[in-house]
This record gives C-alpha cells, structure tokens and sequence, in this order.
C-alpha cells in the first residue's frame, strides 16, 4: 500500500502565526513524501501577535434544499479530451511589486496558457485551471482557511477573482479550486468559538473528547492526531493548528453543501478535494483513513452538486493505492462516472511514469497500466500527472535531464487519462534549495533577463529554483526543440485526435526492450504509439497492427516506420524518443 501521504508537506512549514496561537498544542507535521513519514518540526522561537479578541460568529445559514430535486447524472464529457494545469497563485506572477502572486497577474498570463483561438500554436492549449487555496487564511499555503467565502487578500480583491474567472471562460478555460473541508485554520472564528466553551454552538463542529486516546497519524511516525486545548482533546489528523470538522454533524455537512453551492454559482468549474480520504474517523491507525462514512459523505455531497451543477468536476486527493482509489468511484451502475467522486488522482500511475523514465524499464508501467485497466470501473475518469505540489518536482527527480524531462511529458500526454500539469513543469523547473515545501512552490521564471524573472518588480516572496537561464519561459518560446515547445506540440496533437484524448489502451510491448508501444483507439480512429526509454536508438517489432499504412503526427528526427499490412510494422525510434502515426 502507498503510504497515505495527502498534502502534507504544505500545512506544516509556514505556519508561524498558528503555531505560536495554539502554543498549547503538541508539535506539529512535518513534510513527507510518499515513500517518508512525517517529521517534527519544532515551534518557532518568535511570538505571534494576539489574536482578535473573541466575537461569536454567527451561524451560517441553511442551504436551499436540493435533496427534494431530481437526481441527475454528471455532465463531465469537457474533462474526457481536457488538458489541466495546476497553478499556485502565489509563484505564478505579481503585478503590484509586493513579491507574491496575484489574480491579475494570473489574468494577466491567460494567454499564454491559452489564448482562446485554436489557429494559434503560441499558447500551451490548456483546457482547465486548478487553482491551490484562495481563500482567507494566515498561511503561504492556504490550506488552513479562516473564511471560506473571501478570497485571500494577497491574491486580490473578490473582483480580481471574478475578472480571472470571466476571463479565463472567455478563453475557453474551467476554473477550478482547492477546497480543504476536511479540516479548518485553528484561527477560524468556528473553532475559535468551539474553543471557548462545552456549551458553544459550534462545539459539535469539531470533534471533542475528554481524554487523549493517544492515536497517531496514519501514515506512520509517532505524530499525534489529538491535540489539547482547554482541559480537553481535539482531532487534527495533520496537526494542531489545522482542526478536523465534524462531518458526523449535519450542520457541518450542510455548510460543505452551502459553500460548495455558493461558489459554482459564481462560477467556478469544480473542485479539488483536499484530503477525501479522511473525512470521518471510526479508530485509530488505519480507522482514520476510507472508511464507509467517508464514501456516504462523499455520496450525499456529489449527490448535491450534480444537482446544483452536474457540469462541475469534483476530483479526489486519494494518495493510496490503485484499489482502494477505484472505491471513491462509487457506484457505476446508473452513471458511468460513479455516484461519488467522479475523479481521482491517479498517485501509483505517477509514481510508475516517473519510475520508467528514470530506470528506462517500461514494465513496471505496463503492469500499473493492466492493474488500473481492471479496477477502475470502464469508461470512468482518470486524473494522471507527474508530480504535484507536495511531490518533489519531476525536474530534479529526473536530474534536470532533458532527454528524460521529454520522455515524461510525451508519456504522460500520450497515455488515457486527463492529464494535469504542474505549472513550471513545460520549462523543466526544479525544485528550489532544500526539501521544505516552498521550494516545490518557488515562482514561476518568466524569463532570465530581470531580476525579479518576468515574476515580480519586487522581492519574490521566495526564492528562484536554480537553472533558471535555461528553464524559462522566453528562452525556449523561440526555440522550436525546446521542452515548453515539446508541451505544446503534444498538447495539440492529443486535442486534435480523438483517440489519444479519449481513446482506450492497448499494450504492445512491456517496454522490457527499452521500447514501450501501444495503441490508442477511439471515435473511429486508431494510433500507434511508441516511447523509447533508453539512451540509445531502439528497433521495435514488427507489431501486427492492420494496418495498411501509418499516417505521422508526432515523428521526431531519427524516428521511422517500416513495413505493411501482412507482416506489420517496424519502428525505429532515436534516444528517449516518442513519436505517434494514425493507423490508415
């Protein structure tokens, strides 16, 4: 089983101001990977400015009541052929000076992640957005939110966010948010109130108990998932200052429901799901993750935006194994995407890329591909990428090597799934100095000609990665054998043919002999796909296709094919290459 590692290198690092309010609490997560468990990070030495003095929040009010309205099914057809890209606002571009990213600076680069015309070849072709926490909290990161209807005042204003939301649909662009309702900033005025007093409204908001029933996070070490506050223990899977809600309470479960509904009607495409696998505990260890009140709840909240808006794409953060991700589908027997989560990130798929890339062994990734072929329910959606946010940048997984930088990208583009980039990643960026999370999230390095990168006219809230001169965006836009030039070409070629996007799967060879081939087919088309993973030119076949004749879409120097009908084709294919051809 992979380690349940969900997010948790973000929550930790930059929570000064936390911290030192909950100086009560025991030590908080630190970051993790999938294959570490957490470590302890030492408070900070510094004090934090007292809090507001107390004011009672007021109860939110009810939602509308959709349960009496009429099932209806997801209407997600969009995802099947998009094309996503993961944004952390505060890295991407700054337009007041200040050093952090910022709405209109996001607007400001729509462009060039897609410009709305599709004659244009200057854009990466993006089709959806996926934005880390906007809203309020005292973090960098954002995951611990204080007000889940205001917009993080770093970022902008409410009307930036609306622009960037306009702005982006007019191009032709979902937008889609983080929401972290798993858990709360201890700093929210509900927890704050919880808090205060055994006989506060939102007491029952948390989970509270009088004893500490000494559990640990589930994922290993010795990290405690109960924290004290006031003669009595509250759970925080991730840490002190990040509360669990209690989603065994209906009022809770109702304002997920309330927030949800309130942002799609502003907009929004969707959301990412912070942490689904944790949202109702029934022990310790293992009882803290998928158990069967996580499912119902994740059923009832689908349930109610398939009816408010069944366009909109709930997609999960199960860091699990490929099994246990397959359950959050739910039921398939009514909707072929599932009566709960209608996509996952597919972790253990990533893990195999990377793994391939790097040992230059196709099998491991040919036995991921056949294990996911018979678990997931047929026709289901699959949200597939390299690394995200809390991973190491696949750059400096790979050692910055270009040929290996392109291996991946032309892997992950060409296999079934909705793809999802890590922005930076079309540059080959790199992680920053050191293994704290901020330097997975570093800015975004427009160009090398300014100090501030094409970023920022200021200070950048921190620092650059290194290798900025060659992995920015100006040096390789004019540069037709560039990484970022790679991306969008694999972009277009995957939107323009049907069985790439949506095509099914069809393994040729394991990729033992270096060469990993398959065949995509869909929409009355077929495609021949071929990768070779070695540093060294490879021969491949003849594989018995039917086919009378290939068609090439993606041929790179070096890369032919030979043969006919009868006897099937042969490959060749240059060092690390990928190359594609439409079956005639």
């Amino acid at each position: 089983m992979v380690p349940a590692t969900p997010s948790l290198l973000r929550r930790v690092k930059s929570l000064v101001v936390s911290t030192a309010l909950i100086c009560a609490l025991s030590s908080c997560g630190g970051s993790t990977s999938p294959q570490q468990a957490p470590a302890v990070v030492p408070a900070p030495a510094q004090a934090a400015p007292a809090p507001p003095a107390l004011v009672r929040p007021a109860l939110p009010p009810a939602p509308p009541d959709t349960s009496t309205l009429p099932d209806r099914k997801w209407d997600l057809e969009w995802v099947r052929s998009a094309v996503f890209y993961e944004v952390f606002v505060r890295s991407f571009r700054d337009t007041d000076g200040d050093g952090k990213g910022d709405f209109r600076g996001l607007t400001e680069k729509l462009d060039y992640l897609n410009d709305g015309n599709p004659a244009t070849t200057a854009d990466l072709g993006i089709d959806g957005l996926w934005l880390m926490p906007v809203f309020a909290s005292p973090s960098y990161h954002g995951y611990d939110v204080t007000d889940y209807e205001k917009v993080n005042p770093d970022y902008g204003t409410e009307e930036d966010f609306a622009r960037l939301i306009s702005e982006s649909h007019r191009r032709g662009i979902k937008v889609i948010v983080d929401l972290t309702l798993n858990h709360s900033s201890a700093q929210h005025p509900w927890f704050r109130d919880s808090a205060a007093s055994a006989t506060s409204p939102f007491r029952d908001w948390y989970i509270w108990r009088a004893d500490n029933p000494g559990w640990t996070q589930p994922w290993g070490g010795s990290n405690p998932t109960w924290h004290a506050r006031g003669g009595s223990y509250y759970y925080g899977i991730f840490w002190g200052g990040m509360p669990d809600l209690n989603f065994r309470n209906a009022a809770v479960r109702a304002e997920a429901r309330r927030i949800a509904s309130y942002w799609l009607e502003k907009g929004l495409d969707g959301f990412r799901l912070d942490a689904a696998r944790h949202m109702i505990e029934d022990g310790p260890g293992q009882g803290q993750c998928d158990t069967p009140e996580t499912h119902a709840f994740w059923k009832e909240f689908a349930a109610h935006v398939r009816r408010v808006k069944p366009s909109a794409l709930l997609v999960g953060e199960n860091w699990t194994d490929t099994d246990r991700i397959a359950e959050y589908y739910g039921d398939t027997s009514k909707d072929p995407l599932g009566d709960e989560l209608p996509m996952s990130f597919n972790f253990p798929l990533a893990s195999a890329l990377v793994s391939a890339v790097q040992s230059g062994d196709g099998s491991g990734l040919a036995a991921k591909l056949e294990e996911i072929s018979r678990s997931y329910p047929r026709g289901v959606l699959d949200g597939t990428f390299l690394t995200n946010h809390d991973m190491k940048r696949v750059a400096s997984q790979l050692g910055e090597d270009p040929g290996k930088l392109r291996l991946a990208a032309g892997l992950l583009l060409t296999l079934p799934g909705t793809p999802w980039i890590y922005y930076g990643e079309e540059v080959g960026l790199a992680n920053g100095s050191g293994d704290q999370d901020e330097s997975k999230r570093s800015p975004m390095p427009w160009n090398d000609s300014e100090e501030g990168g094409g970023f920022t006219t200021g200070k950048p809230w921190y620092r650059f990665s290194k290798g900025r001169a060659p992995a920015n965006v100006a040096s390789q836009t004019g540069d037709t054998g560039s990484l970022l030039s790679l991306y969008r070409t694999l972009i277009r070629v995957r939107k323009a043919t049907p069985a790439l996007s949506k095509g099914s799967l069809s393994i040729l060879s394991t990729g033992a002999g270096s060469t990993f081939a398959f065949v995509r087919e869909g929409e009355g088309e077929r495609v021949l796909v071929a990768h070779n993973l070695a540093t060294t030119p490879a021969e491949a076949g003849p594989f018995p296709v039917g086919s009378k004749g290939l068609e090439p879409l993606l041929v790179p120097e070096g890369a032919s094919a030979s043969g006919d009908q009868a006897a099937g084709w042969k490959i060749t294919l240059p060092p690390r290459g990928s190359a594609v051809w439409r079956l005639r």
